[in-house]
């Protein structure tokens, strides 16, 4: 069975938990709760062939990942590859959980700077097009007028 295929199966049972999965000398994590830590850390989200987002960080970072979801009192639930997917550590706030809020405000903000992303990447494909900058540069400034008056 595969890492998504078993993270899916945790995730039925602790759906309000960030799941991380030890593999080698990273953490990884997937679908919503990749939200969160990039949201939470700023590490990057990727986007795998399946449609599945996945954030991961090394294991030089697990103390400062695991501060903050501490802090933020978000639950989390530490799987390790090498121990066939065994549970190494849980951590549960019981009903002080965070995880549905941050899960909101990360998927907001993601989803926005995911769209600034695709933006970004048109916009470098079509350098050329003058037209297209010309608007877009517009847009931009009339914006900066309205907000400053």
């Amino acid at each position: 069975m595969g890492v998504l295929n078993i993270v899916k199966t945790v995730k039925n049972i602790y759906k309000e938990y960030v799941v991380l999965v030890k593999i080698g000398k990273f953490y990884y994590c997937y679908g919503r709760d990749s939200y969160i830590i990039s949201y939470l850390t700023n590490y990057k989200i990727n986007l795998l062939e399946d449609n599945t987002y996945s954030c991961s960080f090394s294991t030089n970072a697990y103390n400062k990942v695991i501060s903050i979801l501490e802090d933020k009192k978000i639950n989390y639930l530490i799987l390790d590859r090498r121990n066939d997917y065994e549970e190494d550590e849980k951590y549960n706030n019981k009903n002080l959980n965070n995880y549905l809020k941050y899960y909101e405000k990360a998927k907001e903000e993601i989803s926005t700077k995911m769209r600034i992303e695709k933006i970004y990447k048109y916009l470098n494909e079509h350098l050329l097009d003058k037209e297209i900058i010309t608007e877009v540069e517009k847009i931009i400034y009339e914006r900066r007028k309205i907000q400053s008056n």
